[in-house]
């Protein structure tokens, strides 16, 4: 094996795959480092495997809602086979061997800094023109007393169960704790949802963390919001969970979904005088961290989505291969596979009035504007708000609870992200019926 190469990639999720490939398409010699499975914490235990469990619930609710169609019956172990599946069992030795043939060194293993481009692995020592270093994020565990004594999920456990649990109790009600939730009380488990902020989603527009609220509830989940979770202990080979208001639940498993945090530990950064921030290793709109070092994906704290990952590999290569390129955050959507769906985009009403932006608002009940509600479910519900800088004329925000709201969000996406008038959305056509459509009767409600 070479120990020279043009850049070396550390950690191969969604954001170090994407510099990767597209070094090595760009002509490089390139070493990959991952000390687990190629595909990341996104394809094994994330994204991957829990909106692979959403759907046949999803599927379910659909088909109740539709005319005419009989509720099918949900199958735990066809369900969970396929996710098994999806995830590739755990087994990334055919990634291995795709980036082999395409020329890449794999190298499996735990690496660290030794130094301005020199890369340690076990006993290896590497030199590369540069590096980047894509190691992810991990779960953040609070401080609860007793946790250690009782059943613990992450994320991990959460997404490759085997079995479906009779009762939990899910700490954090972000994306992460709305989705297992729902997945399970879905499933048949009696779940307890605790959330210490004194909403659901309390980072996005108040009414949407209402609306996913409500759909919580009316699938049997009991929502704590304002309450912590202050201890739990073990009791008859259960957990009795105590909250800081004094009640307790009794549960076979407490899965904590309580945020992450960029893994920067043990990488030798100071053998390259760069101190990590707690929010993550700090980047300028390239993705360069200091001559030769790069980052991308969740490490930088920018924001921990796979698609950031995969947009700051894209921004990363790019300047490694010479071709200028910077990062532009506006527009980035944020997605909450719920049912219905939870989609984001830009600032919130609150963050607009906080940056001192004269706005205008409008939300919209769908299914009172639009058809497309009325021919997807009997009793369909969804609404769709907008954010408008009054000054400039343009898309600041926008927020949707609805079905497929992950899809047609991407029309705010863009708006934003283009800086498209306002006056130009409004004389655009949507396809009737569709919930794209959504957005001029959205338009029309601003007061410009």
């Amino acid at each position: 094996m070479s120990d020279r190469f043009d850049a070396i990639v550390i950690g191969m999720g969604p954001g170090g795959e994407v510099a990767a490939t597209r070094l090595i398409d760009g002509g490089m010699k390139v070493a990959v480092i991952e000390r687990e499975l190629i595909g990341g914490e996104c394809g094994y235990w994330a994204c991957i495997p829990s909106k692979t469990l959403i759907r046949p619930a999803e599927a379910r609710w659909e088909a109740k809602e539709a005319a005419g169609v009989n509720t099918p019956e949900l199958v735990w172990k066809e369900a969970s086979a396929y996710r098994d599946f999806m995830i590739r069992n755990l087994d990334d030795s055919k990634q291995v061997s795709e980036y082999e043939a395409k020329g890449a060194e794999v190298i499996k293993g735990s690496a660290r800094l030794g130094g301005p481009g020199v890369v340690e692995v076990d006993g290896l020592r590497l030199e590369a023109d540069h590096v980047v270093v894509a190691t992810g994020s991990d779960p953040v565990m609070p401080p609860i007393d007793g946790l250690g004594e009782v059943e613990v999920w992450t994320n991990r456990e959460a997404t490759s169960l085997k079995e479906v649990p009779g009762r939990a109790v899910v700490v954090g009600g972000g994306p992460v704790g709305i989705e297992m939730s729902q997945i399970l009380a879905r499933f048949g488990s009696e779940v307890t949802l605790v959330q210490g902020a004194e909403r659901l989603l309390n980072r996005e527009d108040g009414e949407a963390s209402e609306l996913v609220h409500a759909s919580l509830e009316r699938d049997g989940i009991d929502v704590r919001v304002g309450t912590h979770v202050s201890a739990t202990e073990p009791v008859d080979g259960r957990a009795r969970v105590t909250l800081d208001n004094g009640d307790t639940v009794t549960t076979d498993v407490v899965i904590i979904g309580a945020g992450r945090r960029p893994r920067t530990g043990d990488m030798g950064f100071e053998s390259v005088a760069v101190e990590p921030a707690t929010r993550g290793l700090q980047v300028d709109d390239r993705c360069s961290v200091t001559k030769g070092l790069w980052a991308v994906g969740d490490v930088t704290g920018v924001a921990l989505f796979t698609h950031v990952a995969k947009y700051q590999g894209r921004v990363a290569a790019a300047n490694i291969l010479g071709t200028p390129a910077t990062a532009d955050y506006r527009s980035i959507p944020r997605v909450v596979f719920s049912d219905p769906e939870v989609a984001a985009v830009g600032v919130t009403e609150e963050q607009a009035r906080a940056k001192g932006l004269d706005i205008a608002t409008g939300s919209i009940d769908l299914a009172e504007a639009i058809a497309r509600p009325w021919t997807y479910a009997t009793n369909p519900g969804g609404r769709l708000g907008l954010i408008a800088d009054r000054g400039r004329g343009v898309l600041v925000g926008a927020w949707a609870v609805a079905p497929l709201a992950s899809e047609w969000i991407h029309e705010a996406v863009l708006a934003i992200r283009a800086r498209i008038p306002i006056a130009t959305l409004l004389d655009t056509v949507a396809q009737f019926p569709s919930y794209s459509e959504a957005y001029l009767a959205a338009l029309e409600k601003l007061d410009l």
